[in-house]
This record gives C-alpha cells, structure tokens and sequence, in this order.
C-alpha cells in the first residue's frame, strides 16, 4: 500500500485524547494493514517531520527511510536557501521595495512576456499572504489596479517593464530583444490577458485554467498539497504565524520544482520568513543527511520559534525535547570503567581553560557513561550523530575539570565560571567532564560526570518508547 502524502491525513489527530479514538483515516489505515495476513505499508512525502517522530509502538514511525534525490533540473530548497550567508539573487526582501506588489506584477508580465514569446506556453505567479480570505481579496483588489494603472499608463509601464527586462537571465530560452519584450508585454495588459484567480474554501479553480497564458494566482491554505503550477516563476509569500510549522511552511511555499527557469525566478518575503525558510532547509538537509548515513534515530532540529508539525498528531507523553544553551547532566551516574574515561582525557590538562576537539571523541568518551534514568544519553549521542552527518569534521568544545569536591542531587554540577566558560560558545556543542572526589555521594568512587550543552537557541526533538521517562 503506498501512501501518498502520508504525513497529511493518515496520521492520528486524536491521539493525545481519552481512550483509545482514531481519526477516521488513521482508523481506516489500521483496518487495512491489519486485516492482511501479512503487509508493505509505504509513505510517501517531502516533509516527514511528522512521521519520524511518532512512537514505533504507534505503528506509524517507519521501520526504514529512503531519500530519493531530485533530478539536476529541479529547483530546491539549496537553490532558494542556500546555506552561504549571502542571499542569491531569486530572492528580494520586502523591506528593501517600495511599492512590492507592483514591484512583483510588473516582474511577472516581464517574465510573461519573455517566455510567451519564446514560444513557451504558461508563466504563473503565486500571491501568498494568509489564511484569511478577506486578505486574498484585498490583494486581488490590488492586482487589479495595479493592472488597470499599466493599461492607462502605457509609456511609463514600458519604462517599469525595460528595468525588469534588465535583471532576468532566462537559462532555457534566448532572451527576447527588448522590443518584443515591450510589445508582447503591452499586449499582455492591453488584451486583459492576465488572468486573476483566488483559490481558498470559498473559490475552486481547476488546474486547466492556469495550465496555460499569463496568471496570477492568489490564496491560502489550498495552495498546499495536491496542487502543483506549472512554469511558477514569481512568488510573493507573506503568510506568517506566532510558532509557525515547518511541514506546512515548506508545502505552502510551491516554491519548488521542475520547470521553472533559474535565471528568471523570484521570490518576494520579508527577512525573518526568509530566515525561517532557511532554517527548515537546514533540518531538511540534516535530515537528508542522516538518512543517507543509514542512522536510525534520525533527529529533528528547529530555531525556538519553529515547530516541527502539528501538535494534533504527535504524541505529548512521548515527544521530548533537548533545549540548546542548556545545562544537562546525569544525577546519579556511573562510568563502565573510570580508568578508560581518565586515559582517554590524561593528555587534556585541568590549568586549560578548555579545548576544540572532533565531535567523534565526544561520543567516545560518552560511551563509558551508565547513565541514569534522568538523563537520556542515547537522544545525546544522536544529536551528535546527526550534526557529524551534515559536518563529519564537526567540532566542540571539552572542558576537564578533576578533583571536584561537587555533592550529588544538589541540581547543579558545574561552577559558576565553568558555567559562564561553556555559556560562550552559542554555535557548538560543550562537553564538560567533572571527576568528582567522591566524597558528597557518588557511591564514594571518583566517577567522570559528563555535563552537556548543545548549540544556542535550537530545539532538538526525540521520541521517547517509554512515555515517563523525563529529560
């Protein structure tokens, strides 16, 4: 059974309730499977957030994942958020533009223009600012006039459409003289051949009527999934929430695709939804990585302000989270064998402030640690795991300390200046290692106690098998 988009509809939105209640496609699912003797229940979807972190005994967290990469030709999420710092040039910031949408319009007949008369058949453009639909009219409004303004301001629209012309670099077709350009352009308005559709609960639009010509598409929420643009080229996203989705962002955004021209695409969004965009990349890539790694407790990632999906589907009593910038240590520890731990940190002087070492040796000195119930070592070591599969030259920082006469459940371990020590490294994770006397509990021995910070302000998330089991 393939299950298309099964991170949508299949999932259980009841399963934080009382009792025992599915959803009715969730329930239908269940039906299925195991109605048959034996079955190959396989999801399908670009967003998996959701999937991955359902419980295995839930029967929805997938027992293996494949990553299947897109074609040369297609226009992802590295094209748009790349990972260098600087912004590539599909992207304009609202900030920076006067009037926006006419600044996007004019794009758009521009970019219209050049393909219509290359021979090709569509160019769209998405409007995307918010669920409501009193904001999808208000922009449809505003297109209108911004279309009736070109029709009666015909000179100076050739002037708005010869600086447009000046900044797109088609890639599949020759660039069109400036003069066909122009004319094809005041065609465009002239002929009222610019189509507007606003598509939400209230308007449906077929696919057919954007599957050829010059249109602009605006709406909300039915731009998600199930529906696809052919030749979208312009984008204007303004669609915000308080703690928005990452799933939901990604799959609103239509962004992506097959037959979009590089040198002319453009994407209108103000800075912090840029940012937010390029945060669920880096997930997205995280996530691509690990996968491709073969690792099985692939870990999921976000800035504070993000969630992974929603809340409806994921189960409370076993979703935890590793906050970063957070002290986390183990109350009552033990080391397989203490002599290990100090052999491997006999070169690392206690005098050192600290020092930068691979994230590898991290996990090796972490696996001579018994933790105890509190602490959930094993979410520690995927967390690492799934930063080495991005950077496998990733670094962190280690701090030894020995000799520390620290008393056991006093609910901190570290000092107050090794404390603000580690609190200054915001971008890598921060392995502290106290060797305790011995002397205030710890069972009399001399353990090793491992203190853990990961990087500033990012939400790492696990599924816990065992629903009591605190952080």
């Amino acid at each position: 059974m393939i299950d298309d988009e099964a991170d949508a509809a299949s999932l259980n939105t009841f399963i934080n309730g009382k009792g025992n209640k599915q959803s009715s496609i969730n329930k239908y699912l269940d039906l299925i499977k195991n109605g048959a003797t034996s079955s190959l229940y396989l999801q399908v979807t670009g967003t998996p957030q959701a999937l991955l972190l359902q419980t295995m005994a839930s029967g929805w967290h997938p027992y293996f994942t494949y990553y299947f990469q897109p074609g040369t030709e297609y226009l992802g999420g590295d094209f748009f958020f790349p990972s260098s710092s600087s912004k590539p040039n599909c992207i304009s910031f609202l900030e920076k533009i006067k009037n926006t949408e006419k600044d996007a319009i004019i794009r758009h007949i521009a970019v219209s223009a050049q393909i219509l008369s290359s021979g090709g058949k569509v160019c769209n453009c998405l409007i995307h600012p918010s669920v409501r639909q009193s904001a999808h009219q208000s922009f449809a409004k505003n297109v209108k006039k911004i279309l009736e303004w070109c029709r009666e301001n015909i000179e100076d629209f050739k002037k708005e459409i010869e600086k447009a012309y000046s900044v797109i670099y088609p890639q599949k077709y020759e660039k069109q003289p400036l003069s066909v350009i122009l004319d094809k352009a005041e065609s465009l308005v002239i002929n009222d051949e610019i189509n507007i559709y606003v598509m939400n609960g209230t308007n449906d639009v077929e696919n057919s009527a954007y599957a050829i010509g010059s249109n602009i598409v605006i709406g909300g929420n039915t731009l998600g999934r199930g529906v696809t643009f052919p030749g979208l080229q312009t984008i204007y996203y303004t669609r915000s929430s308080k703690k928005p989705q990452a799933d939901t962002m990604w799959q609103h955004s239509r962004m992506f695709g097959y037959d979009r021209d590089p040198g002319m695409m453009m994407v209108y969004i103000d800075e912090k939804l840029y940012k937010l965009f390029s945060d669920i990349n880096s997930t997205n890539n995280s996530i691509i990585s690990q996968t491709e790694d073969g690792l099985k407790d692939i870990k999921i990632y976000y800035l504070e302000e993000l969630n992974p999906t929603r809340k409806n589907v994921l189960d409370k009593k076993h979703i935890k989270t590793i906050s970063g910038e957070t002290n986390y240590y183990p109350f009552y520890p033990d080391n397989n064998t203490i002599e290990d731990i100090s052999e491997l940190l006999k070169s690392f002087d206690s005098k050192e402030p600290y020092y930068q070492v691979s994230l590898r040796f991290f996990k090796e000195l972490l696996s001579h640690i018994v933790p105890s119930s509190d602490f959930n070592l094993s979410a520690f070591v995927s967390v690492l795991e799934a930063i080495l599969s991005e950077t496998p030259t990733g670094q962190g920082i280690l701090i030894v300390r020995r000799e520390r006469d620290v008393a056991q459940g006093t609910g901190a371990l570290l000092s107050p200046n090794d404390w603000n020590l580690g609190g200054q490294f915001k971008d890598k994770p921060v392995l502290t290692m106290y060797q305790v006397t011995g002397k205030k509990g710890w069972n009399g021995k001399k353990l090793w106690i491992p203190n853990i910070k990961l990087p500033h302000g990012i939400i790492y998330y696990h599924v816990s098998e065992d629903g009591d089991q605190e952080e």
